[in-house]
């Protein structure tokens, strides 16, 4: 007799979600546990920009994060998860911008301390809504010690670290040629210059030679420039000194068009002899390359652009227009004039600005720079010691070792008011420069300087910032630091982790993180990016809404390997729901079927049957499968492992045979099954909790359970003793036999309510002793009207055969078969045969594989091969007497 529980017949993730998450807020689980004699583990989240809503990248990202402190808070670590968010000057300004445009204000109305009022708002408001989507989506943060990147605390470790790289002189300001974004109106890093193709042109100018000069029989040189509007800041042509065909045109002047202004021919190894003309025009106020060889030939520096990048004073009858504008209008008038020779359209990438979009400038300014050389340097020593960090995939240090061998200094000034304002002073009268985590005793002479730090400068300190430092004695920085993982996508390896690697180990001495899990980004089932011009975005919340936070946790995690992307599917998302109710209707079946005094907890082992031994064994494996590859990032396989245990040994089969149990008149009997199933059940939940926390705490609290939460309880390990290979072997081959049955019923629409004879010549005494002890699962499954197991079981002649490990099952169906039909069926088992003992063989004959792989794992290719052998000799013999009634 089965009992009432509270458990609809069909999983519901709208009763099961709500509220469950305040719940573990209000018990306070999600805390360090505070014991110190266990051993400590902390992740930090990589902080989501205040700019908008979390995007299925972030539902991704964070999951990962989620089941990796779940699974190691169950096993008894200090678990530590920071939360916390990150200012993003560039996006936040610009969305705050684009938001007062709208009423017809503009930040120089409101004045900067006002602006940063609005700014804060903005923040609030958003940090509001993804605290409810961190909610929704399960994570276990603790929020005691959440952090903002603009927060007092970080904003002194990021004083400390500038001063302190300051006076190592490893921080300077400078002139140089900067990537600047002309309508954020402020410089960029490199890595923040995202680089598309755009149709453009190649235009080919004349520039004519001064006094008179000639070459080759013409009077003046053809230059190629894709950008005309930049000329007007022309200094110089350059030419290589090895170039044979210019040695006598080195020293001569050219006129530059439009202008008159004499232009020197000079010689650099700059200039690539095999490209174009091998004649290159020097701009240095707008070529990074071009400011180079100015600084070696101590060239004038001639900016045309003001900051918008329209056209100032320096470009003549050109100022006040817009930069592509001018373009035209120099085109324009070089064609009227006779200086244009040819326009040669083309498409060619140019850099962008990763926040606003628009074509980046390279515009020279004056801006606070990284000296990044010796700090590159030395995060590059420390991956050859015992302290490096480990990334995973492991090809992804090549990314961080390229980018830094190849680094250059990193401007770190920003034209915002958003932001850490740069702690530099600048003397009113004397001009002298302060630098200081403090401002100048005499303020009222001094000026700050306006512009503030780029968002990765305090990001690149967030693992230990966020724990206390600068002060060391600071109890989470001794407790928690370095940090055990960080889970981050290969699109930031540049921005952020290199970033974090170095500051860490300057200021630190340490790695700040043992592990980087790479994961790559979400793409649509098209394997595009997600982007709004495509209109193929997806909100996690939207599909959380429709299928359940652990639906979607489910799919994030089984999705891909490490450092690969994931294509999202509404067909896999059903496809994780319908194994959520797979779990939900077999936990609903066993609770059910459970006493009131029933517990988790296994009978004596010498009070097992076959069927308890092998679950327990199949358990005690997917507990090993799991833990194994959830210590290597492998969430995609332990899901896979989860998924065939759960599914198919617990739900298809255990449940299955347990029903016999479950009716039967003897008490003992029913009571070790479900003990057993109970146990099962308990076990299976812990394991799945780290992935799917709402669903298998709501089932755990239905079921007898000790304690008050999942979140908490002990994740399974391993028992040895439990491992029963001998029960598996034999538990399989009864599956087959069964498999088999049912196989050929389905193949000549024999259904199971109909019974049939069953004939099984077995090959071994292990087995028919198997198939004997065990008739009650084979008349349950099979159905069988008589059967016979035996050594000496003749093969009747028009019979449908199966031939399975350890014996050979006959069908008596005269009626049903075709011997022509049943020779040609067989002989399709044979190729299946003949193609497993071939690989078998290749594989055993790999004398790497056969060196390399485990002991066990050759063995068990070893016995495949016998097996397969057995059963496709056994398949050609049968198919050899049906041949002869044939004939």
């Amino acid at each position: 007799m089965t009992k009432e529980i509270k458990m609809s017949t069909k999983y519901d993730p709208s009763q099961v979600e709500p509220g469950r998450y305040q719940a573990w807020l209000d018990q306070k689980v999600f805390r360090p546990s505070g014991d110190q004699k266990a051993e400590p583990y902390s992740i930090v989240i990589p902080p989501p920009n205040v700019t908008g809503k979390l995007h299925l990248g972030h539902a991704w990202d964070t999951t990962l994060q989620d089941i990796i402190i779940r699974q190691k808070r169950m096993q008894g670590f200090d678990t530590l998860w920071l939360p916390g968010m990150d200012h993003a000057g560039i996006a936040t300004q610009a969305k705050v911008e684009a938001r007062l445009a709208e009423d017809g204000i503009s930040r120089y109305d409101l004045g900067r301390e006002a602006f940063i009022n609005k700014v804060w708002e903005w923040k609030d408001e958003y940090a509001d809504i993804i605290h409810q989507q961190w909610a929704k989506l399960g994570l276990s943060l603790d929020y005691d010690r959440e952090r903002f990147t603009l927060d007092d605390g970080l904003s002194q470790a990021v004083k400390k670290v500038f001063v302190n790289l300051y006076e190592k002189g490893l921080i300077y300001r400078g002139e140089y040629i900067i990537n600047w974004d002309p309508k954020a109106k402020t410089a960029l890093s490199d890595i923040e210059v995202i680089h598309q193709d755009d149709q453009g042109a190649f235009y080919h100018v004349k520039y004519p030679f001064a006094d008179g000069v000639t070459y080759d029989g013409k009077d003046y040189i053809e230059i190629a420039t894709t950008r005309p509007e930049t000329m007007l800041g022309d200094v110089a042509v350059a030419v290589n000194p090895k170039d044979e065909r210019y040695q006598d045109l080195i020293g001569k002047d050219v006129i530059l068009p439009l202008n008159g202004r004499r232009l020197p021919i000079i010689a650099d190894d700059y200039v690539d002899i095999e490209f174009g003309t091998g004649m290159v025009k020097i701009t240095p106020a707008h070529d990074p390359n071009d400011f180079e060889v100015g600084n070696r030939h101590d060239l004038e520096r001639i900016n045309t652009m003001n900051e918008d990048a329209t056209m100032n004073a320096r470009a003549g009858k050109y100022e006040g227009m817009d930069r592509f504008v001018a373009r035209k209008a120099i085109v324009k008038d070089l064609e009227e004039q006779g200086y244009m020779l040819k326009i040669e359209p083309l498409v060619h990438s140019v850099g962008h600005s990763e926040r606003t979009g628009v074509p980046v400038e390279a515009r020279l300014s004056t801006q606070w720079f990284v000296k990044m050389k010796p700090l590159a340097q030395a995060a590059l020593e420390n991956q050859k010691t015992d302290d490096r960090v480990n990334f995973v995939p492991e090809r992804f240090e090549n990314t961080f070792t390229q980018w830094m061998e190849n680094v250059h200094d990193w401007v770190i000034s920003r034209q915002l008011w958003w932001g850490h304002q740069i702690p530099a002073w600048y003397h009113k009268e004397t001009g002298e420069i302060y630098v200081g985590e403090e401002a100048p005793a005499d303020l009222e002479n001094w000026e700050q300087d306006s512009d503030v730090l780029d968002t990765w400068f305090s990001s690149a300190l967030w693992p230990f910032s966020t724990m206390g430092w600068p002060n060391e004695d600071a109890a989470d920085f001794k407790r928690y630091f370095p940090t055990n993982t960080l889970v981050t996508g290969y699109d930031i390896i540049f921005f952020w982790v290199s970033r974090m690697i170095f500051q860490s180990l300057e200021f630190t001495g340490e790695r700040p993180f043992n592990d980087v899990l790479i994961h790559g980004l979400i793409r649509d089932e098209q394997g595009r990016k997600m982007s709004k011009s495509l209109g193929n975005g997806i909100d996690p919340m939207d599909v959380i809404d429709k299928y359940g936070a652990d639906s979607l946790r489910w799919f994030l995690s089984n999705g891909s390997a490490p450092g690969q992307d994931v294509r999202f599917s509404y067909t896999k998302m059903d496809a994780a729901w319908n194994f959520i109710n797979k779990i939900w209707n077999a936990s609903r079946f066993v609770i059910m079927n459970l006493d009131d005094d029933t517990k988790p907890e296994l009978p004596a082992k010498s009070e097992w049957q076959l069927a308890d031994q092998w679950i327990i064994s199949r358990l005690n494996n997917t507990i090993a499968d799991v833990t194994r590859n959830f210590d290597k990032f492998e969430f995609g396989e332990a899901g896979r492992a989860l998924y065939n245990f759960i599914w198919n040994d617990f739900c298809d089969w255990y449940i299955e045979m347990a029903k016999a149990d479950l009716n039967s008149t003897d008490e003992k009997l029913k009571r070790n099954t479900q003990n057993i199933l109970c146990y099962v059940l308990d076990q299976i939940l812990r394991l799945l909790h780290p992935i799917m926390p709402f669903v298998t705490e709501q089932i755990w609290l239905t079921m007898p359970h000790e304690g008050d939460t999942l979140v908490t309880a002990k994740y399974p390990v391993v028992n040895e003793a439990d491992f029963n290979p001998e029960a598996e072997q034999q538990m399989n081959n009864l599956i087959e036999l069964i498999k088999a049955v049912r196989n050929v019923r389905a193949e000549v629409n024999a259904p199971m309510s109909s019974a049939i004879d069953i004939l099984v010549k077995t090959t071994s005494e292990t087995t028919k002793a198997v198939f004997e002890s065990n008739e009650e699962y084979i008349e349950k499954f099979c159905h069988p009207k008589h059967l016979e197991i035996g050594f000496d079981v003749v093969a009747p002649t028009l019979a449908m055969t199966a031939v399975i490990t350890g014996a050979e099952v006959y069908l008596p169906l005269a009626d049903l078969i075709d011997l022509n039909d049943e020779v040609a069926r067989l002989e399709k088992e044979v190729a299946k045969l003949q193609g497993e003992v071939t690989r078998c063989e290749k594989k055993l004959g790999n004398e790497r594989f056969v060196a390399n792989a485990p002991e066990a794992v050759v063995a068990q290719e070893k016995a495949k091969l016998v097996d397969y052998q057995a059963k496709l000799a056994a398949t050609e013999e049968r198919i050899n007497a049906l041949q002869k009634e044939i004939k």
